[in-house]
């Protein structure tokens, strides 16, 4: 696959998860929110901090979505292997560990504040620890891409 073809698909695939994102938090969320209250009369107090949480946790997760289209422009422009694709790398393994650190500290304080139920913490287990994964895979790539950077600089700089 050429570079243009990738960083095209690369694209493509990141236009479709933001919609999703935008879908899932303007959309699905509010509206599983408007359920929960009719379902759980009790926890009607708990519908606006909890909305903020998520919508809280929405912010990362578009910043890292902004850092991988930078991604694929430079792997468009032949520049897969680059300083600049490691530090941004860096940047979205940041993003999702804080991200997932987020989720969990406010699932804790509502669970502390008779917010939460400790099912729901349970189950946002799994959403952190898909967070903390994909925190140590960007972690894992960028310093690869830091390693291939530093190796075709050497290589560039040999006749």
């Amino acid at each position: 696959m050429k570079q243009k073809s990738l960083a095209n698909w690369l694209r493509a695939v990141l236009i479709g998860v933001g919609l999703c994102g935008v879908l899932l938090y303007a959309l699905i969320v509010p509206m599983l929110s408007e359920s929960m209250v009719e379902r759980y009369p009790e926890f009607s107090d708990a519908k606006w901090p909890w909305l903020g949480l998520i919508w809280l946790t929405a912010i990362p997760c578009f910043l890292a979505l902004i850092s991988a289209w930078r991604i694929a422009v430079n792997i468009g422009s032949d520049r897969s292997f680059s300083a600049e694709n490691a530090a941004l790398l860096k940047r979205i393994a940041i993003l999702a560990g804080g991200d997932a650190a987020l989720l969990f500290l406010g699932n804790l304080i509502y669970l502390l504040l008779d917010m939460n139920h400790p099912s729901i913490l349970l189950l946002s287990l799994f959403i952190e620890f898909v967070g903390i994964a994909v925190s140590v895979v960007a972690a894992a790539l960028s310093h690869l891409v830091m390693k291939a950077s530093a190796l075709q600089e050497q290589s560039d700089l040999t006749i």
